[in-house]
């Protein structure tokens, strides 16, 4: 049997997640490595004229279709469950309560202005989709400070378990590194792969990488750590020679905390709403108006004749909406509870990819900045080896009095996590703030779980791997029924995925209603 392309992609996918399948496709060309805008539906203004659409879940998918679809003067209405638009999309404030699908329910008291974005925080500067949108409505945008040198890295089987800077892990590391390549090349044990003359270049080139100082040796820089910072006077500069062990580096397995940044949708610049990523969805429900029901949860999706009976209830009263198509923007962890009329094969991959969802969590807190005061991290996150990781320190407001810390953004299935009570998962939080920052654990307050498998509507952060026939599947109308949301996509988990996922159910209704018109149009023709 033939190995195809797409059965490649899949087994990356499978060994190493989404991410690497889609820097799979980016290096096969599949995809741009910069941020692109989106192309522009092909369809004519007024194309959806007397063509009427039910939206089903007013996330950052459903939103976008519906907001394509009016643009093209489709008949549009968009079902959200909630009170609010955004699904996922959720910038926590003082006031609001988080809720679980068993009933349990956490107010939020966070003092004014202090908010956290509970499902995305950032935006890649790769992703032009949805940055294309923020430029569209008007969204004002700041930087999200994703990485900082001065963030920790802690693991209990190295140093007592104290933290190092990131800084000094990083560069000590290097300048190890950079030692044993140049005894390498000096001893000859690159003689076959490198010419004399490369050789002097890499020699010379490891001396500025490393640094090393003229014997070849790494003995700490200014890059790593200080033991004083140059000042007024006799102040000056004192280096730490000490440099972190090689051993020591190795033992402790810092890469995954010192490389993230390297990932292709993770690298500077990235970027937030001001005031909470939650400024996207809304910018997207006024646009749209009275389009956007709210409280009104669908209970079933029928096929009716050449359409679809879409039923939801608000106020405790069950109405219709009889439509030309649907687009099911809802998770399918959702859709997989109401009453679909759905074909067999679309039924079974609903309920198997519903099964794979993941159960990412995070866990704010409120408290006094001594991360800036004391650490002198603004922004940036911070790891731990074992515990609740990692610590996510707020881009915004930067140098006020208190602000939102983000200790534990994780899935409940690593450690037992799942099983612990909400005051245990709590004091663990606690107990990674103070492993990186000790004596600075008392001061959080006001802490919330926000754990994506109990919120009501979700019941799941994002998809976890999906077979490819099952991909297919999703990506494929059933009938008048369509499917969005970053399920639908290669980009799972980002707010890009679901955008580029609606943009690509609009342009396959507005194909087939145009083909429809042509037909018709050309019966007509025959039959005069």
């Amino acid at each position: 049997m033939a190995f195809t392309r797409r059965d490649f992609l899949t087994r990356v996918g499978q060994a190493g997640g989404y991410s690497a399948a889609f820097a799979t496709m980016q290096s096969l060309g599949l995809m741009p490595m910069k941020a692109m805008a989106a192309e522009p539906i092909r369809a004519e203004s007024g194309a959806g004229a007397g063509t009427k659409v039910v939206v089903a879940g007013g996330g950052i998918g459903g939103l976008v279709t519906a907001y394509e679809l009016k643009k093209l003067g489709y008949n549009v209405t968009l079902l959200e469950a909630r009170t609010r638009p955004g699904g996922r999309n959720w910038s926590a404030k003082g006031g609001d309560v988080v809720e679980f699908v068993d009933g349990t329910k956490q107010n939020v008291t966070w003092s004014p202005g202090l908010y956290q974005n509970m499902g995305p925080a950032r935006l890649p500067s790769v992703h032009g989709t949805i940055l294309g949108y923020c430029r569209e409505l008007k969204v004002p945008l700041e930087v999200e400070v994703n990485t900082s040198r001065s963030t920790m890295l802690q693991n209990d089987k190295v140093n007592g378990g104290k933290a190092y800077v990131q800084r000094q892990a990083l560069n000590d590391t290097r300048g190890h590194v950079s030692e044993l390549l140049s005894k390498a090349v000096a001893g000859g044990a690159l003689d076959q792969d490198l010419s004399k003359e490369d050789k002097q270049r890499m020699v010379e080139f490891l001396k500025v990488y490393g640094p090393l100082d003229k014997t070849g040796s790494y003995k700490g820089s200014d890059r790593s750590a200080i033991k004083q910072y140059p000042g007024a006077g006799a102040q000056d500069m004192i280096v730490d020679n000490d440099p972190i062990p090689m051993h020591t580096l190795l033992d402790a397995n810092f890469w995954g905390g010192i490389l993230y940044e390297e990932a292709w949708d993770w690298q500077a610049t990235m970027m937030q709403p001001v005031g909470g990523m939650a400024q996207i969805p809304y910018a997207f429900a006024k646009a749209l108006g009275p389009v956007v029901v709210y409280d009104a949860p669908v209970t079933e999706i029928l096929k009716s004749g050449n359409g679809v009976k879409v039923s939801y209830t608000k106020g405790g009263v069950t109405h219709h909406i009889d439509a030309d198509y649907c687009v099911c923007a809802m998770p399918l962890t959702i859709l997989n509870k109401i009453k679909a009329d759905l074909d067999p094969a679309h039924k079974a991959t609903v309920e198997r990819c519903a099964k794979s969802y993941r159960g990412s969590y995070k866990i704010p807190w409120e408290a006094p900045r001594f991360w800036e005061k004391k650490y002198n991290i603004y922004g940036g996150l911070s790891f731990l080896s074992q515990g609740p990781s990692p610590i996510w320190y707020p881009s915004a407001n930067l140098m006020s009095d208190t602000g939102i810390i983000v200790s534990g953004y994780m899935d409940e299935s690593n450690d037992g996590f799942a099983a612990l009570t909400l005051e245990e998962k709590f004091a663990k939080s606690r107990a990674s703030v103070e492993k990186l920052h000790p004596g600075h654990g008392a001061e959080l307050t006001k802490p919330v779980f926000c754990g994506w498998k109990h919120i009501k509507w979700n019941e799941g952060s994002w998809i976890g791997t999906i077979p490819a026939a099952d991909y297919d599947t999703i990506t494929t109308p059933d009938g008048p029924i369509y499917f969005a949301g970053d399920h639908a996509s290669h980009v799972v988990g980002w707010q890009e995925g679901a955008a580029a996922s609606a943009r690509r159910a609009v342009q396959m209704i507005s194909d087939k209603v145009k083909a429809a018109r042509l037909a018709g149009h050309a019966n007509t023709t025959i039959n005069a």
